[in-house]
């Protein structure tokens, strides 16, 4: 495998064409070698084939568990009637901006990865799912999509292949929830976005009763690439053959250059905070960090520094957390761990679709005990509620908001003990935080 871990110089992929102001119009997209990769399968590529050069890209899903994209194609069946496309543009997850970006600067990049899936797995019908506050990339999008069609690289027989595909968008309505695939699923269908209980997974049993693979936006823009690169160049790139490829890391917080960075799979926690984003602002300490989104436990400095945790699917997973949907939260010094898992908990108890007992009324306890923390009003049998909660939030509901929430307050918790406990004897925030009014 050959090894691209010097992050400081690094081959930009899905970001390659955001410094072009042209890259939202079709001529831009086309003049930088754009829809070459659809036009090279339709001639030389069958679909069955398309999967197996994903497959062997090593190519993970971009929006949360990393699941192998091409392995998830595979479990389409093949059989008569309707298969669709759903696409996972409601980023709605805290810390998270890349699909935003994506959409906004480069939506043709985005189109064709869609055309690549849904050649690859015979489907004539896809759907882009767009978090409701997305205004801007909803008109960018909007926008390549009828260029799309004008070219006639979407809609009926493209390019004169014999295949057929038409691309809708739709507006979600700002629910968390419906970032969650089988949520997203209810909403496209006119529903309130419940999540399903699985199995049956989409793949078998999805929008509107029929196969349906749902993919992120970030995930579906490296197919064009890999098509027309090779999956032996993408495989490439990253730590092994489980970690291939580029990943965009959205990084919040209190460091000196904030932003959205496209990086190798591996880079260290340590090279993105000191050698892309200028280290600490202000040249305050680390105290902590938020690896993949609000649902990913939090690390501590000594995993960041000493055990040089690595940003890759499986080294966040053995270090008891996850890549998540790539947004990298720094806290420093100064940051108060309680306040940090209260709003974080508000959160959730915001978000709770409400359809299972354990997790409406569980982010809710959580949140509570956590407000109740903050402003000073903690008793010591607090904590141990919390972990007598955590436990049965687990495992318990029809999707994972109530998993997510246990985790990121367990690891919290675990993790700063001894700052919940200098609230609780206290009486106030021993590093001097404000309480809310």
């Amino acid at each position: 495998m050959n090894l691209r871990l010097d992050a400081l110089v690094t081959e930009k992929i899905v970001s390659a064409r955001f410094g072009d102001a042209g890259a939202a119009d079709i001529g831009g997209y086309e003049a930088s070698g754009g829809y070459r990769a659809i036009r090279k399968i339709f001639g030389q590529t069958g679909p069955k084939d398309v999967i197996e050069i994903v497959k062997a890209s090593g190519l993970r899903g971009r929006g949360g568990a990393g699941f192998p994209c091409g392995l998830k194609w595979s479990f389409v069946p093949d059989m008569d009637g309707p298969k669709y496309l759903a696409v996972n543009a409601d980023e709605g997850e805290p810390g998270t901006f890349k699909d935003r970006e994506l959409m906004l600067r480069d939506p043709h990049q985005l189109i064709e990865g869609i055309l690549i899936a849904c050649y690859a797995v015979g489907i004539e019908k896809a759907y882009i799912f767009i978090r409701g506050e997305f205004d801007a990339p909803a008109r960018s999008v909007n926008k390549a999509l009828a260029e799309a069609y004008e070219a006639g690289y979407i809609g009926e027989n493209i390019l004169g292949s014999g295949f057929s595909c038409d691309i809708y968008t739709h507006m979600g309505a700002g629910a968390y929830i419906c970032g969650e695939e089988t949520g997203l699923l209810e909403s496209l269908e006119g529903k309130r976005g419940h999540p399903r209980l699985k199995p049956p997974f989409p793949a078998i049993v999805g929008l509107y009763g029929r196969p349906t693979v749902v993919n992120n936006v970030e995930t579906l823009s490296n197919l064009s690439h890999i098509i027309e690169r090779g999956a032996d160049w993408y495989a490439g790139i990253g730590i092994d053959e489980k970690n291939t490829g580029t990943r965009m890391y959205c990084v919040s917080g209190h460091v000196e250059k904030p932003g959205l960075y496209e990086l190798p799979l591996g880079v260290t926690l340590e090279e993105i905070i000191d050698g892309h984003c200028g280290g600490m602002r202000g040249g305050k300490a680390l105290k902590a960090v938020i690896p993949g989104g609000a649902s990913a436990p939090v690390l501590t400095t000594k995993e960041i520094r000493e055990d040089k945790i690595r940003m890759d699917f499986d080294a966040l997973a053995r270090a008891g957390s996850m890549g998540g949907s790539g947004g990298v939260i720094v806290m420093d010094e100064t940051t108060c761990m309680v306040q940090a898992a209260q709003r974080l908990a508000l959160f959730y108890e915001e978000e709770s679709c409400g359809q299972c007992s354990v997790c409406r009324e569980g982010t809710g306890w959580v949140a509570g005990i956590f407000s109740r923390l903050e402003n000073g009003r903690g008793i010591p049998d607090d904590l141990g509620t919390l972990e007598s909660i955590d436990v049965n939030m687990r495992g318990n509901t029809i999707c994972v908001l109530s998993d997510a929430c246990a985790m990121m307050f367990g690891a919290f918790v675990k993790k700063f003990r001894s700052e919940f406990e200098a609230h609780i004897e206290g009486g106030r925030c021993p590093l001097g935080s404000p309480y809310p009014a």
